[in-house]
């Protein structure tokens, strides 16, 4: 058995992508999701620096490198990998990558749906509150039932919770009881009222 073992081929190094990701699960840092917007800049070369969006199915695609997932790293990971991939054609290049603008992975999103003047997915942020989620999609229409919402919260293990929460005692009536603090990945649900 130890001879058969010996003969084996030893698994392959993970790719810099594969490291990467790995790296930015393990991270606090900010990740990179479909729809966000970045800026590459490569030093010395203005040719190769661009703006550009990451696409739905998470790649980008820049002068020379085409198709890199991008989605599920951070900027500093992403900017690894371009610089890897540009080495066959600069010498020595040092790439920046920039966040312009922010949604992040879906699993990483506050997503709000029902009566938000404003519905949308937002990105998480550290200590989000109930509070920060309802100014950023401008407060309740006059159709919301505010008390009646519902946090939608994924469990670890896949499971759900569901967390009633006072949205209308909050911003009138100044119930900071009612300001919990957002978990990533959570779905704020505002019903509509029925009178």
């Amino acid at each position: 058995m130890g001879a058969l073992a010996a003969c084996a081929t030893p698994p392959a190094p993970p790719s810099a992508e594969t490291r990467a990701a790995e790296a930015a699960q393990q991270t606090a840092e900010y990740v990179i999701g479909p729809g966000d917007r970045l800026g590459i800049f490569v030093y010395d070369n203005p040719q190769l620096s661009t703006e550009l969006p990451v696409r739905p199915d998470g790649r980008i695609s820049t002068p020379l490198v085409p198709d890199v997932m991008a989605a599920g790293q951070t900027p500093a990971a992403l900017a690894r990998i371009l610089t890897e991939r540009l080495t066959k054609y600069v010498k020595d290049p040092n790439v920046t990558v920039m966040v312009r603008d922010f949604i992040g992975p879906f699993d990483r999103q506050v997503r709000v749906i029902g009566e938000a003047a404003d519905p949308q997915g937002i990105a998480y942020r550290a200590h989000m509150t109930l509070l920060d989620v309802m100014i950023m999609t401008k407060g309740l229409t006059r159709f919301a039932a505010g008390n009646s919402a519902v946090i939608v919260r994924t469990l670890p293990g896949g499971g759900q919770v569901r967390l009633p929460v006072h949205i209308s005692d909050l911003i009138k009536d100044g119930d900071i009881t009612q300001n919990v603090e957002m978990q990533p990945g959570d779905t704020l649900i505002i019903p509509q009222t029925w009178f």
